[in-house]
């Protein structure tokens, strides 16, 4: 089960970009609590804090301070470079209350076929199930060490947290280790011409945060 981490949270009764802007420069974080059908909180907590949860991986936490009350960390806002969390969203639940959540999938580990020529490729990126709120950890972690020439691993094959459900179909590769395939180049030039122009959204920045 995923360690329960306490965060201070303080009542924010300021908004604004520019006021949360010297929020953050004095060391404190913005966010809001919603959930359960009751009133959305706006909050302010401290950035070392946060951190340090992040770092532990926790996503279920004990609010501290100006309340008292179990959330899980639903979505962090990060800087464009991705070294600071510019606000927080927490959903309130129970330590037991069943709820779907959206986690990455993390291939780590030197799949055994590399040595007979297979390449690797992750084929699922992330994964839809739904577990106790307390036992959802950060990330969900995936060996290939023992993965072989021409097999591969499926939804099936994961080590999920206890009770967990997959809302996929389990059957659904996540990983292969298979042969190179070759392409000549004019099969590759042929592709490439084929292909629609990639549209690259902004990343959202400090300006367009609350």
């Amino acid at each position: 089960m995923a360690k329960v981490q306490a965060l201070t949270v303080s009542i924010r009764d300021t908004h604004g970009k520019r006021r949360n802007r010297r929020m953050r420069e004095s060391g404190l974080v913005p966010a809001v609590l919603y959930g359960h059908k009751q009133e959305t909180l706006s909050l302010a907590l401290k950035v070392e804090e946060l951190d340090a949860t992040i770092r532990q991986g926790s996503r279920f936490v004990a609010l501290t301070g100006a309340l008292n009350e179990k959330a899980l960390i639903k979505h962090c806002q990060w800087n464009t470079w991705g070294t600071h969390v510019l606000h927080v969203d927490f959903a309130r639940v129970s330590e037991h209350e069943k709820i779907q959540v959206v986690l990455p999938l993390e291939i780590f580990g030197e799949a055994a076929g590399l040595k007979e020529g297979g390449v690797v490729k992750q084929v699922l990126h992330e994964l839809k199930f739904e577990c106790e709120a307390a036992a959802v950890p950060e990330k969900i972690e995936v060996s290939v060490n023992h993965l072989e020439f021409n097999q591969v691993l499926t939804v099936a094959d994961l080590k999920l947290p206890p009770g967990a459900k997959v809302l996929v179909d389990p059957a659904q590769i996540v990983v292969s280790c298979m042969a190179q395939v070759e392409v000549s180049e004019e099969e590759a030039g042929a592709e490439a011409g084929s292909e629609e122009p990639e549209v690259i959204g902004r990343k959202k920045t400090e300006e367009d945060t609350e």
